[in-house]
């Protein structure tokens, strides 16, 4: 698994969570999902992302989007 590909499972798996969390749950949570959404817009842009460092520093090998 790549660095790209973790990232964006763990984003997935965080979408679904926070609306499942904010259905069940609290409305409140749905906020996560738009923090979620802001940083996959921001790290298109930028090209930084915080998770894609951590998941380096677990030692996954680099994909083409975040080396």
């Amino acid at each position: 698994m790549t660095i790209d590909n973790a990232v964006l499972s763990f984003a997935g798996v965080m979408v679904l969570a926070s609306l499942a969390l904010g259905w069940w749950v609290s409305p409140w949570f749905l906020l996560l999902t738009a923090f979620v959404g802001v940083n996959l817009l921001q790290a298109g842009i930028t090209g930084f992302c915080p998770a894609a460092k951590v998941f380096k520093a677990f030692g996954l090998q680099a994909g083409c989007a975040f080396r």
